[in-house]
């Protein structure tokens, strides 16, 4: 299998567009063209999960955690990237990441998670904005269900729950083709009025143009008129965090014991009393304390993620748990969620889960 089939999968899964600025998420070392026969997947690329990757002769790495952020102007091997990426080159070792693309999906890292902690009724916390366009067309009445569903297939028209969403109003269009054109209906150097319908849809930024190919390509005209509107809705498919419910109302000391099972987290950090009874949970993996409010705002008991600062656990005392239950114990079910999507995907495609715990951070 090529590299490039992989990878465009899972930037269909998670566009690169919905990545953080300060990310670096896509194909880190390799070509899009490199043949791979078996690959493995990581939270984190280290000396170690090289040299798993070696030992089992997969040619590929996806990580979710970029091993390259910054820009590189030498390989000295003067810091442990450098030397990764060294060594990674000499081995053939071609290495993906999938970082903040995928946390900002709902039913990837923060899906996963609910997954994990029997949450339901789930939703993103903080949508993202700007992400949205309308998008309009107009061709005969008769090719308009051929139109609209070929937009529809490339991903326009979701809103929420609901897909196949949009607006159709019947009109009349008129045109005049000049010379050297070839009209679809109508004759050259005349007016033309044709029966059209208006189709509206919504499409997110990121399937814009997949969407736009997709609508030319059904099209009967020569030239397409369409429209396209920039619209400040937010998007409830992605966005940072998630916050749904647990099945009933539950202590808080009883679930806070069953997360720090289920995440295997060596020691919760928390800001306030347990004993209490919880129902709403906002969660966000990695680091997500930048979330603090915007939990609380939306009425969450409980908010659990990793990585607070000390002076983050005085917001909200007695009115909203904040919960430290580490970064990678918060991520770590990433490598389980890759692993079944490439599967479904790929299913005679050689695919391993690493066995090397990269978490950095060692409690006494």
């Amino acid at each position: 299998m090529r590299l490039k089939d992989i990878a465009k999968f899972l930037e269909e899964f998670a566009p690169l567009k919905l990545q953080e600025s300060y990310d670096n998420s896509g194909l880190l070392i390799g070509s899009h063209d490199l043949e791979i026969n078996k690959a493995i997947i990581t939270l984190d690329v280290t000396d170690d999960v090289l040299n798993e990757a070696i030992t089992k002769k997969c040619e590929l790495v996806i990580a979710h955690h970029p091993l390259i952020f910054k820009g590189l102007k030498s390989l000295t091997g003067k810091n442990y990237v450098e030397k990764l990426v060294v060594k990674a080159i000499k081995n053939d070792i071609a290495i993906y990441a999938i970082h903040t693309n995928l946390d900002n999906i709902k039913n990837g890292v923060n899906g996963k998670l609910a997954e994990m902690l029997g949450l339901i009724n789930t939703r993103i916390l903080v949508a993202e904005r700007n992400d949205l366009k309308k998008l309009v067309t107009f061709c005969p009445h008769d090719h308009s269900e051929k139109v609209r569903t070929a937009m529809f297939n490339a991903g326009a028209g979701q809103i929420g729950n609901y897909n196949c969403c949009s607006y159709n109003l019947e009109g009349e269009g008129t045109f005049r083709a000049m010379e050297g054109t070839k009209p679809y209906v109508g004759k050259v150097g005349e007016i033309h009025f044709e029966k059209e319908t208006r189709i509206e849809t919504i499409v997110p930024d990121y399937k814009l143009g997949k969407v736009i190919k997709a609508m030319l390509d059904a099209h009967p005209y020569e030239e397409v008129a369409y429209d396209v509107y920039p619209l400040d809705n937010a998007n409830p498919t992605t966005g940072a965090g998630m916050i749904g419910e647990l099945p009933k109302e539950t202590d808080a000391g009883e679930f806070l014991l069953n997360v720090k099972e289920i995440l295997n987290s060596k020691v919760l950090k928390f800001n306030s009393t347990i004993e209490r009874k919880i129902k709403k949970v906002a969660f966000c993996g990695g680091s997500g304390s930048f979330l603090i409010d915007s939990a609380f705002h939306s009425g969450a008991d409980l908010f659990i993620t990793g990585d607070v600062k000390y002076h983050d656990f005085f917001d909200h005392q007695e009115k909203m748990i904040i919960v430290d239950a580490g970064h990678y114990e918060t991520e770590q079910f990433t490598k389980e969620l890759l692993y079944a999507i490439l599967k479904e995907k790929f299913p005679s495609f050689a695919l391993l889960i690493s066995s090397t715990d990269t978490n950095p951070v060692n409690v006494l």
